[in-house]
């Protein structure tokens, strides 16, 4: 007599949970700082993955609701020497002086600022077939919209 397989075993197979509802269910119940924790590090899996020209508007969406100051204190300040060297339309630093860490944190520092530059970068990101070929940015995207649409609602109409 053979003992049953780990894969056959006992019990019953429930049906598997697709990934991405596992995410949704795992950011809806956890604490704030968890959620903006995941969404930094989703930015940074999609600005990992993206082309050099993508890495630029996404840096520049990240970049924009935050003064000189702000950046200085921000990744060692490597996004204030962007901006303070023409910005990211004359770029004179080299690309991959900006690691996936500094746009995590730049990120997370973000979020503190500025929803709003949040869902920009989740419409941004929606329009671009491209990178919306990245599971990153696919769960990104979905967990921005989702958090903004509660908001949107809740504003009067005017």
């Amino acid at each position: 007599m053979t003992a049953p397989s780990p894969s056959t075993g006992l019990l019953p197979q429930a049906p598997e949970i697709p990934m991405d509802q596992l995410l949704v269910e795992v950011y809806t119940q956890a604490a704030p700082a968890v959620q903006s924790g995941m969404l930094s590090k989703l930015v940074g899996k999609v600005y990992q993955s993206a082309a050099p020209d993508e890495r630029r508007v996404l840096l520049r969406q990240l970049m924009q609701p935050l003064g000189i100051l702000s950046l200085l204190a921000v990744a060692n300040g490597v996004f204030a020497k962007l901006r303070l060297q023409g910005g990211l339309s004359g770029w004179s630093t080299r690309l991959d002086e900006v690691q996936v860490d500094d746009v995590v944190e730049l990120t997370s520092f973000v979020q503190q600022v500025s929803g709003q530059a949040m869902h920009s970068l989740a419409l941004w990101l929606s329009a671009s077939p491209v990178l919306l070929s990245s599971a990153a940015a696919v769960m990104l995207v979905k967990l921005l919209l989702d958090r903004a649409a509660p908001d949107q609602e809740a504003e009067p109409q005017r």
